[in-house]
């Protein structure tokens, strides 16, 4: 199922969630860009040192015939797209063992918490993300106020990498991508607009039908499908961090009370509770 639009209008036009999906898409042209540039050499010593092989944007092709020319074993090529990446995606790992590994970065470690979720592995990455935040953002910024609702993402966005890190704290996979703020935002847009209508794609084998479904059948499927996968999943498996999203929904969840303006209520949770015997 693709969601297309919802049914709510804005309250005021979302600042917050346009400037984000501008600030992706200009970080992924940055990245295009480098695609251009020339490869540099990165040290393998530190990270053999720190057994945390192989490091990120490693290519064993390349290596092979790196050395094939007489290069130095203790040294692999790096695009400057993946080095990119390589600098300023989460990695586990290295986060945890608070060294700063080849290529290095000149902030702090811990800023890759935020800088990952800038970063995309590709177009239809890019475009599946940010569909969902020009869907599902504009709503959840109108209920939480423009500094608010940046705050909550990336708040969200932390406790994503957190429980994917608690899932493999050895990885040294880079991490990237705003999937797991996403899921917040989602938590949130299904605890406040449960019964919002959802124009939805659905593909039912050669024939494609547009029906509006509600929220809270779109995004309760959505997260059960990530719990599914999380469990099928070594926590990373086919380049997707599938306890990213789990745990950006589940701070999504708990976090949408606290930011939500006083006036906006958590229509999901107030017809729980009206459900409830003795409530």
């Amino acid at each position: 199922m693709i969601p297309l639009r919802d049914t709510l209008r804005s309250r005021r036009f979302p600042v917050v969630t346009v400037s984000l999906i501008l600030i992706n898409l200009l970080v992924f042209l940055y990245q295009g860009y480098l695609q251009t540039q020339p490869s540099t050499l990165n040290s393998l010593a530190p990270w053999r040192d720190a057994r945390l092989l192989p490091p990120p944007a490693y290519s064993e092709q390349t290596y092979r015939l790196h050395l094939a020319d007489g290069g130095d074993p203790s040294q692999y090529p790096i695009s400057a797209a993946n080095k990119l990446i390589a600098q300023f995606a989460l990695i586990p790992g290295e986060l945890l063992a608070g060294r700063d590994l080849p290529p290095t970065i000149s902030v702090p470690l811990w800023l890759t918490l935020l800088t990952s979720v800038f970063l995309h592995g590709g177009l239809l990455h890019l475009l599946g993300n940010m569909l969902y935040l020009w869907i599902f953002g504009d709503n959840v910024e109108g209920a939480m106020g423009p500094l608010r609702f940046l705050i909550f993402y990336l708040v969200c966005a932390v406790a994503a990498a957190g429980a994917q890190i608690a899932v493999d704290p050895r990885s040294a996979l880079p991490m990237i991508g705003a999937s797991g703020a996403i899921a917040g935002v989602l938590a949130a847009y299904l605890m406040l607009f449960p019964f919002s209508r959802i124009v939805t794609l659905i593909p039912i084998f050669f024939f494609v039908r547009v029906v509006a479904v509600p929220a809270v059948f779109l995004l309760g499927l959505w997260f059960v499908l990530q719990i599914l996968s999380g469990l099928g999943s070594t926590g990373g498996a086919g380049g997707t961090a599938w306890f990213a999203h789990i745990g950006g929904f589940a701070a999504g969840l708990l976090l949408v009370s606290l930011f939500r303006r006083k006036d906006v209520p958590v229509t999901l949770w107030q017809v729980v509770r009206r459900r409830r015997p003795g409530v």
